[in-house]
């Protein structure tokens, strides 16, 4: 019987010594499987760090675009209010009935002044020549007058008699 005894004991050692070593594999197997876990969470980590980074720019970029927009918007309406005050101001059918040649030299003018500057802040030159139809009237108006008339079109579109 303490022959039988010493190979259940024997038995029951291997037992151990097997569910051991199968408990250590199983420990080396989840530590694998968790560093490649791990290295795939930093990954994961430095690709959120740099998306974040990132937004963070495009978050100042914008709000300095804002910024800026806001700005050029105060002066847009700024000048518009400006605008608005010296139509006010000006009486424009008083002017047509008292000189009507003046008055329209003074917006043929001020219209090719605003083509020009208008070509000019959507990239052209803003050199372009004025309509030959554009004259230079005697001036009779008033100091606000636009004077910034000129004749030096080669508009074929009119034609000229001698």
């Amino acid at each position: 019987m303490f022959s039988g005894l010493k190979i259940a004991l024997v038995f029951i050692i291997l037992a151990a010594a097997g569910g051991g070593l199968f408990y250590v594999k199983q420990l080396q197997s989840n530590l694998e499987i968790m560093r490649l876990n791990n290295a795939k969470l930093e990954t994961a980590v430095e690709t959120t760090e740099k998306s974040l980074a990132l937004l963070k720019e495009d978050n100042i970029r914008l709000n300095n675009l804002s910024d800026q927009l806001t700005k050029d918007l105060q002066k847009a309406e700024q000048y518009g209010d400006n605008l608005r005050n010296r139509l006010r101001e000006l009486d424009l059918v008083q002017d047509a009935i008292r000189d009507s040649k003046d008055l329209e030299g003074r917006m043929n003018g001020a219209t090719a002044k605003l083509w020009r500057e208008l070509e000019a802040a959507t990239g052209g030159d803003g050199d372009t020549p004025l309509p030959n139809w554009l004259l230079v009237v005697p001036r009779t108006g008033s100091e606000n007058s636009n004077t910034d008339r000129e004749d030096n079109s080669t508009d074929s579109s009119s034609t000229k008699t001698n």
